[in-house]
């Protein structure tokens, strides 16, 4: 059994996604797969499209062998604690030998040099990123500034382009991955697969295999079937049986009234406590809220070079969960005791019983079951699960309430 690792959101599940699945097992030459899936809320600030389980269930059903939660606690949040405690949980289950992500050119050579530099922090490095921040650029900027500094000044047959490296979302959440693995000293061996198709950012659908961006873009102004010849097939159907449930897909504006709310009833000092706020930004939110009942026009306006609109939508998720600052940095130093599955297939199920056998985790299948644990470390990351859960379809519930779904839905498995 040689096992590969993945980290997903399959916000939703398209052609892009089922190329580097087939792609990842052929160059790894793994038998089997296990998915890290966002559950409710995704790394970009916004609630998923439909919920875990429906896409769990189109993951499985194109390929994927066994789709793990990644808790709430790590999904919405900055791309190196995203990727760090992706890695972490594919590490604590000691059975992962390979971990495959996409990335824009495809190679690992500079995406592991970047890595090790950013671990690291050489001062020539530090000191060439306070310089471009002192100077009013950007962090993102400022980094992918001072590194190509660092290496050019270091490496003079070096001629990739580190600036624009670091600009492209692929490559950025691959570099986190590398470094994650690096701190944690992870044995498991990291691969690249070349992005197909429409960048990750891209708004509008040009090629064949389309972006999820664009893929959920069409959702929200057009027909479902708009989307068809971009998905795999049982995709595009879980997502016409989530729609014909429904009678919407989840998106950030769902939340316009309930954020409304709560930034009615928050002072200024309790704003600031919440995870990923800077002392000055809650007043900023807090003014521009005043102005703008639509929830798009706040982010647009909050937005600022030093605050892009990523962070600012995952304060207002932040914001929506009361996620504090404090009891994050105590979770984030909380080990890995359990999984909980989505969704799996017979190889799953094989891979679930040899965790069993080696290891001390926790596997959870039915969500009542993790209150007999008697672990308040895992009752830490499931209490604000479940939440999110609830949120995730409190933005959905038009008609009718939908509650303590993590309770009644049970994990899909594929015969």
């Amino acid at each position: 059994m040689k096992i590969l690792g993945l980290i997903t959101e399959y916000n939703p599940f398209h052609l892009g996604h089922k190329y580097h699945l087939e792609q990842s097992l052929k160059i790894t030459k793994a038998t089997h797969s296990i998915a890290i899936m966002s559950s409710s809320f995704v790394q970009r600030g916004e609630p998923a499209l439909v919920d875990k389980w429906t896409r769990a269930k189109m993951a499985i059903d194109n390929g994927v062998d066994l789709v793990i939660e990644l808790p709430f606690v790590f999904s919405v949040q900055s791309a190196e604690l995203f990727a760090y405690g992706s890695v972490k949980i594919l590490d604590s289950l000691n059975l992962v030998d390979c971990i495959s992500f996409g990335s824009e050119n495809g190679g690992l050579i500079n995406l592991i040099k970047a890595a090790e530099i950013l671990v690291n922090e050489p001062i020539e490095f530090k000191n060439k990123l306070k310089e471009n921040l002192n100077h009013g650029m950007a962090f993102s900027a400022s980094r992918g500034s001072a590194l190509d500094y660092y290496i050019k000044s270091h490496s003079s047959n070096d001629d990739c382009d580190y600036i624009n490296l670091l600009k492209e979302s692929n490559n950025i959440l691959g570099i986190e991955y590398l470094k994650a693995l690096i701190k944690i000293k992870s044995p498991i061996i990291p691969f690249s697969i070349g992005r197909l198709g429409n960048k990750y950012k891209d708004e509008e659908i040009t090629t064949p295999i389309g972006s999820a961006t664009g893929i959920r873009n069409r959702l929200y102004s057009s027909s479902i079937s708009s989307v068809k010849e971009f998905m795999p097939v049982s995709s595009y159907e879980y997502l016409l049986d989530f729609y014909n449930n429904y009678g919407i897909f989840n998106k950030l504006s769902n939340y316009n009234e309930i954020l409304r709310y709560i930034l009615r009833i928050k002072s200024p000092k309790e704003l600031r406590g919440i995870m990923d706020m800077e002392e000055g930004l809650e007043n900023r939110i807090l003014r521009m809220s005043l102005k703008h009942y639509n929830l798009q026009e706040l982010v647009d306006e909050v937005t600022t070079k030093r605050y892009p609109s990523t962070r600012i939508k995952r304060i207002i998720i932040h914001l929506l969960m009361n996620l504090k600052r404090d009891e994050i940095k105590r979770i984030y130093g909380l080990p890995i005791e359990y999984i909980r599955v989505l969704g799996c297939n017979k190889k799953g199920l094989e891979i679930l019983q040899r965790i069993n056998k080696t290891t001390e985790i926790s596997i959870i299948t039915k969500y009542s079951n993790f209150r007999k644990l008697r672990n308040q470390n895992i009752n830490s990351f499931l209490e604000y699960e479940e939440k999110a859960t609830d949120l995730f379809f409190l933005g959905i519930s038009k008609n009718e309430p939908y509650e303590k779904m993590d309770y009644i839905t049970s994990p899909y498995i594929a015969e």
